[in-house]
């Protein structure tokens, strides 16, 4: 995700039209509602309190974002949705620029792509404290406390697919590319295309160029079925806790080179709205916890195999840790 070009007039106005698009790409609501009390409520008072919650548009993301909304609303406050904006940088540009005060983004995400490293930090504890740092230093993003869970990239095949090519690293793909590149055909969506931490790097990691008749580039929520059909691809873009790679018999390459970032979700609210409601963090601290891989498999299975609704999702499972009432 690189910075947008131009001098100052022009960047302004690139700005505000990315923020414009999000804003109208996203499926928003109002969510002024009560939502009964549970857990969280306890010890913590934000009536009067108005908050715009986004997300990125990918399921987890959905998720996260009405467990978020539910969350707030449970202790007293006014939320608006603004769940479901499209890529990585309109979502960062609508925080930033105060179009909505919060989103949970993935500390890989922030490190590569918002504050331009290269070099990895491959343990948990020291990325968040490095990029919460940072962040809130340089850009006044607040980032509350990680989840445990991993939602890192990977490169998905089908299983029978893997056992007939012999196929179970990023190592042993590498080598098909070259010796076999029909059999090595990719999709990948159009993020993960650009992406340092996507295609382009690790294409230079495993010293391979899959060529341009094998790339497609579709949505990335058709890559799981594609892969799974082997149509247009035998290999695919994936996130590990995507409940759709159990769900359709797929496997995960193994990333024998380390080279994709650890990406734990956390909550990210502006500075200045996280001043104002220091309580975020009491409700946060609970949750955040329980975000395990498993779990988020769990919630994305539900919404993509299942076809449940995301805000169902994210009520079913507070109302059974108690967090909310029922």
């Amino acid at each position: 995700m690189r910075p947008l070009p131009g001098h100052r007039p022009r960047r302004i106005r690139i700005v505000l039209a990315v923020v414009l698009t999000a804003v109208t790409a996203g499926c928003f609501s109002s969510s002024g509602g009560t939502v009964k009390e549970g857990s969280l409520a306890r010890g913590v008072s934000l009536k009067g309190a108005t908050f715009t919650v986004g997300s990125k548009e990918f399921t987890e993301q959905l998720v996260l974002c009405h467990l978020t909304s539910l969350a707030l609303r449970s202790a007293g406050a006014t939320v608006q949705e603004k769940c479901g904006l499209q890529g990585s940088n309109s979502t960062r540009t609508a925080l930033t620029s105060g179009s909505i005060d919060m989103y949970w983004e993935y500390t890989g995400t922030a490190w590569v792509n918002y504050l331009k490293h290269t070099d990895p930090i491959n343990d948990s504890a020291q990325l968040y404290q490095a990029v919460a740092q940072e962040d809130l230093a340089q850009n006044h993003v607040t980032w509350l406390t990680a989840a445990p869970a991993d939602n890192t990239y990977a490169i998905v095949v089908k299983t029978s697919t893997a056992k007939e090519l012999s196929v179970s690293s990023l190592s042993d793909y590498s080598r098909l590319v070259r010796t076999d590149p029909a059999k090595a055909s990719m999709c990948v969506a159009s993020e993960f295309a650009g992406r340092n931490d996507g295609l382009p790097g690790l294409q230079k990691a495993y010293d391979f160029t899959v060529p341009k008749d094998g790339l497609a580039t579709i949505a990335e929520g058709a890559i799981y079925s594609a892969v799974a059909k082997n149509n247009p691809c035998n290999f695919g873009e994936a996130a590990t806790t995507d409940g759709r790679i159990s769900g359709l018999g797929l496997s995960v390459l193994n990333d024998d080179k380390r080279f994709f970032p650890i990406y734990n979700p956390a909550l990210t609210v502006r500075e200045s709205v996280y001043k104002d409601h220091p309580d975020l963090a009491k409700i946060i601290n609970a949750i955040a916890p329980a975000l395990t891989d498993g779990l988020l498999q769990e919630l994305n299975g539900d919404v993509d195999i299942k076809g449940q609704d995301p805000t169902q999702v994210a009520r079913t499972w507070l109302q059974s840790k108690g967090f909310i009432g029922t």
